[in-house]
């Protein structure tokens, strides 16, 4: 038998005594040992040559690849890459407006002209001819539209020098009127006419004779005795004189004349004309040619009180 089988009566104090006995060890088991220590201190606290063997133990991990250098591209990315993906500003966005409507204007153009085409191949004979007449006719107007157009821009760039020729020809006719008014001196080639009329029988209508004949010849200026002679002189008698527009002239009478010499000459020296006619009545005729006959008796301009310029 057992020692337990020789001991079955113990009293439960007894062995109420050895358990507390037993947890009293078992605490003091518990508080001999150390506290927990941290993993950090632990792993300071490792002995050395302890990371190489785990190190060693542990598999070995491939190293990480490197990423590789990034491509160079090619001038055709590059432009691909700076149009795409499109970036339109606002003046990218008016060109492009433009542009369509240059486009949409020429296809509609090129269609118009195909429908023309079309029309003129089906056309009559008649009607070609007619289409061709109204083309010439056309071309002409425009034709005559831009000689019109260029003659306008010649004279508008011309302007100053045709104003300057306006005005010297203005005042060249002005002169010109004042010659065969009478109201300015005039000065050429022409001959001088001296009759003397030492008998006295000279008479106006011969003298009016005289200036009718030197004005076929083209006489351009006539004085005669310091008097003008116009369209409008009128000779008369004056007792053992002559009055021109009312002025009373003298013998010897001087007539100056500017004209052609070579023509005032020989009308006045014609058979039966002035010369003639007043030798007949024992007056003395001379006449002289000249290159400069001054002409400078002076007419006041009168204005006519009817008459009036029909370019006003």
């Amino acid at each position: 038998m057992s020692d337990h089988d020789e001991k079955p009566d113990e009293p439960a104090e007894e062995r109420g005594d050895t358990r507390d006995e037993r947890a009293g060890s078992g605490n003091g088991l518990r508080k001999e040992l150390p506290q927990e220590v941290p993993a950090a201190a632990a792993a300071a606290e490792e002995a050395p040559g302890e990371p190489e063997r785990r190190q060693a133990a542990e598999p070995q991990q491939a190293p990480e690849p490197k990423p590789d250098p990034e491509p160079r591209l090619t001038g055709r990315q590059r432009l691909v890459q700076g149009v795409w993906p499109p970036r339109v500003t606002r003046a990218q966005l008016i060109v492009a407006v433009l542009l369509f409507g240059l486009g949409f204007g020429l296809a509609v153009q090129v269609a118009s002209n195909s429908d023309s085409d079309s029309a003129l191949r089906g056309a009559r004979q008649e009607d070609l001819v007619r289409i061709l007449d109204e083309l010439d006719d056309r071309t002409q107007r425009l034709e005559d539209e831009k000689q019109g157009l260029e003659k306008q821009r010649d004279e508008l760039e011309n302007s100053s020098d045709q104003a300057e020729e306006a005005r010297k020809q203005t005042i060249e006719k002005e002169r010109q009127l004042g010659i065969l008014a009478g109201t300015v001196a005039a000065q050429g080639p022409g001959i001088t006419m001296t009759i003397q009329d030492t008998k006295g029988t000279v008479e106006a209508d011969m003298l009016l004779d005289a200036i009718q004949e030197l004005r076929a010849a083209g006489a351009e200026a006539i004085q005669v005795n310091g008097v003008r002679v116009v369209a409008s002189t009128y000779l008369t008698d004056s007792g053992k004189g002559v009055a021109v527009d009312g002025n009373k002239i003298n013998a010897p009478y001087r007539f100056k004349v500017i004209g052609k010499s070579q023509d005032l000459e020989p009308a006045l020296n014609i058979p039966g004309g002035v010369v003639q006619t007043l030798e007949k009545e024992q007056a003395t005729v001379t006449i002289e040619r000249s290159t400069d006959i001054v002409v400078d008796a002076l007419r006041a301009a009168k204005r006519p009180d009817y008459a009036r310029s029909s370019s006003q």
